[in-house]
């Protein structure tokens, strides 16, 4: 059976985003090094992309590296760095033919400068494709960027430029790195964790919260079905009552 089978696909969320977990547990489970796991994962990223965007899913945010994965050791930050490079190396070229167009959001400056270049050239190169918006949240923290679009209205209204009577949501947003973006509809969080992880914080605000006990090396196109069929069984009241109610 077609794990497409009950989906609306007229109904389908615009933006999902991902906060791929369970990498390390995954290895452990098999005996292997955790960054084992974070190597089995690019393989969960490649088919979740290619699933989504044949779905016709206009934008979808992955949590690749947040602020806080700078704690980990050394070797396995190393390691993390080596994947990334790698997959924008193995990837970028079959992820222009899909005409999908890379975007990167967190704070770039503490990344190797390799890594910085190698995430410009995808941004440049895919930047007028037409397809499927993909964005990789690296070295990314949503309170870090609350405070950071905090900081930039602050400069402005220092500069004369903007009262803090007109600031409103529009122009808090603006602010954000996903400025020009729709708010996730869906946030899918593999290995079961029941916690978003300073992950989009603003803009998460009434996305609907999908949880699977699968390892991010394990997640495949069946598993997104499964989380976006969820999905359209939520009632999305955003605040308010469901008709009938």
């Amino acid at each position: 059976m077609s794990s497409t089978e009950g989906l609306d696909l007229s109904g389908l969320p615009q933006h999902v985003a991902i906060i791929m977990d369970g990498n390390g547990r995954w290895a452990q489970k098999r005996g292997l090094p955790r960054t084992m796991g974070h190597r089995a994962g690019m393989d969960a990223l490649r088919a979740t992309v290619k699933a989504l965007d044949a779905m016709g899913i206009k934008y979808m945010t992955v949590y690749a590296f947040s602020t806080e994965n700078w704690k980990r050791p050394e070797e396995e930050v190393g390691m993390l760095m080596s994947l990334i490079r790698e997959y924008i190396y193995k990837e970028l070229m079959a992820l222009h033919r899909q005409k999908v167009r890379i975007s990167v959001i967190g704070d770039s400056a503490q990344l190797p400068e390799d890594v910085r270049k190698k995430m410009d050239d995808a941004v440049a190169k895919t930047k007028d494709n037409p397809g499927m918006r993909f964005c990789i949240a690296l070295n990314y923290g949503g309170r870090e960027e609350i405070v950071r679009a905090a900081r930039s209205l602050a400069e402005r209204v220092q500069a004369g430029e903007l009262l803090p009577r007109e600031i409103e949501r529009e122009e808090f947003a603006a602010c954000l790195y996903t400025a020009g973006m729709p708010d996730p509809d869906l946030i899918i969080r593999t290995s079961g964790e029941m916690r978003v992880s300073n992950f989009l914080l603003w803009q998460g605000a009434y996305a609907e919260l999908v949880v699977t006990d699968c390892l991010w090396p394990d997640f495949r196109e069946e598993h997104v079905h499964k989380a976006i069929k969820e999905f359209q069984m939520r009632q999305r009241r955003f605040g308010g009552i469901s008709e009938g109610s």
